[in-house]
């Protein structure tokens, strides 16, 4: 038997604000806008993911901006850095952990990270890995 995760809810607070986020500062592609009755459902998913993320109205009784840690693994944690910051997202630092501490700067392999939240203050973890 096979789980596979596909979409994961995020809550947020404006439904277009976080479309308008997700898909023209981080890229992603939005592949449902639809509405029925008080039930709005944005579903969108990063680039090469199998992996997409609802928002909207009516579905999730989550606070906005609770959730943290969401994470997108990439090749080139340097490169997605630039993009996402072109693109007018606030991404913070390279960092990697060292004797149980973050430290400045690319680590090993699957040890670099770099963090932005969406408006409403959701977490993301971008993670660079040597194969993806």
């Amino acid at each position: 038997m096979d789980y596979r995760l596909e979409v994961v809810v995020v809550p947020v607070s404006d439904v277009d604000r976080a479309k308008a986020f997700y898909s023209e500062r981080c890229g992603f592609a939005v592949d449902l806008d639809t509405t029925n009755g008080g039930l709005r459902v944005v579903q969108i998913t990063p680039p090469g993911s199998a992996c997409s993320i609802t928002v909207g109205s009516g579905i999730t009784t989550s606070e906005p901006g609770s959730y943290d840690g969401l994470q997108l693994v990439v090749t080139d944690i340097e490169a997605a850095r630039t993009e996402l910051t072109g693109r007018g997202v606030d991404v913070g630092p390279i960092r990697h952990f060292e004797n149980g501490e973050w430290r400045e700067g690319k680590g090993g392999p699957w040890n670099s990270f770099a963090t932005f939240a969406d408006p409403d203050g959701n977490g993301w973890i971008l993670q660079e890995t040597p194969n993806a």
